[in-house]
């Protein structure tokens, strides 16, 4: 029995021990969760200062001093996303080398009148032309003799789907027919040349297919369009054809006028949109430009068709996947010093008497 009973009396004492623990516990937890409030408090109270890039300054009041904590910020540098490659880079065109140190993988520069070969570099080779495409789109509009007058109205169908590029003529917008050839020459506007074959006598796709004959009778033999703009890299051509093209466009007199207008300017709706040539070499005192056209989409680069004078001679330039914004200008001014300075034509009279209608492939 006195065992019994100093057992019972032990029991008791645990449990009241352990009920006190428990209380010592809960009152802890109780002061541990005030204490944290406070410090959420005054962490919201803390100021963030930046100290410059990446560079963050925490404020903090502790125990009536001011803390300072200085961090720096871990930089994530994200790589750059390359530059997507043109059909001639991908071809390795770009390793040709030449004379000339030109940035275009393909040119071609030709005696409009006695057929001469000046220069050549890849001419044979076959690349999406980009809007170099308008350059065939206005020499159609043009020999149709079409009304120039009649009013063609901007759709949706002529909002680019292929490349989401942009215009100021929006959906809606009225001009006229000679309007649009004029800004599909000088300007490049893609939705101006899109409209032109749109609301060619049989539709978009006679028009398509005009191109495709017109092409071949000009002997454009390694030459094909899918639509008007040039925005399709399914658009393509060599030099040697392109040079056949500008030497046919050359000899119409609108496409001459149109393609080398170095400003223009149209009233669409309440509005007066300014528009300016691609070219800047055509305002150029140091050019004599007859015929120019410019194109440019990633798969193409840049491109520059031309027909000028220089050193007495009537040339045609083509320029085609050139690298750089300013590559295909740069390309022509390096052609035309050459020639100025090698091929200076020595007697222009004999020329004038050659034909000026064909152009070797």
């Amino acid at each position: 029995m006195p065992a019994a009973e100093a057992a019972k009396k032990e029991k008791g004492a645990s449990n009241i021990k352990a009920q006190q623990v428990s209380a010592e516990s809960k009152l802890g937890a109780k002061a541990t969760s005030i204490a944290s409030k406070r410090r959420g408090k005054s962490e919201q109270a803390d100021k963030v200062v930046s100290g410059g890039r990446n560079v963050v300054a925490s404020i903090r009041k502790r125990g009536g001093k001011t803390v300072v904590a200085v961090q720096r910020r871990s930089v994530v540098r994200v790589p750059e996303v390359p530059a997507r490659q043109s059909f001639g880079q991908l071809a390795g065109l770009h390793n040709t080398e030449d004379a000339l140190d030109l940035k275009s993988s393909v040119a071609l520069v030709i005696d409009q009148d006695t057929r001469e070969v000046l220069f050549s570099k890849n001419d044979n080779v076959v690349l999406p032309i980009a809007s170099l495409t308008k350059l065939m789109t206005g020499l159609l509009i043009s020999e149709a003799r079409l009304p120039t007058d009649e009013l063609i109205t901007i759709t949706q169908d002529d909002v680019d789907t292929e490349k989401g590029s942009r215009s100021r003529l929006t959906v809606g917008s009225t001009l006229s027919r000679g309007e649009l050839l004029h800004l599909a020459l000088m300007s490049s506007e893609n939705r101006a040349a899109h409209a032109l074959g749109r609301t060619y006598p049989g539709g978009l796709d006679t028009f398509v297919s005009v191109m495709n004959a017109k092409a071949k009778m000009l002997g454009m033999k390694d030459t094909r369009y899918v639509e008007p703009t040039g925005l399709s890299s399914r658009n393509q051509s060599s030099a040697q054809d392109l040079a056949l093209l500008v030497n046919a466009a050359y000899a119409d007199a609108t496409v001459r006028q149109l393609s080398t207008s170095p400003e223009h300017q149209v009233e669409v709706g309440n509005r007066v949109l300014q528009y300016n040539t691609t070219n800047r070499l055509v305002k150029s005192p140091d050019w004599d430009i007859g015929l120019q056209k410019t194109g440019y989409i990633s798969e193409a680069g840049q491109c520059l068709v031309m027909q000028a004078r220089i050193a007495g001679r009537k040339l045609i330039m083509v320029f085609l996947d050139s690298a750089g914004k300013f590559a295909r200008i740069g390309d022509a001014e390096r052609v035309r010093r050459w020639v100025e300075a090698n091929h200076h034509l020595v007697n222009p009279a004999a020329a004038h008497r050659a034909p000026s209608t064909q152009v070797a492939g």
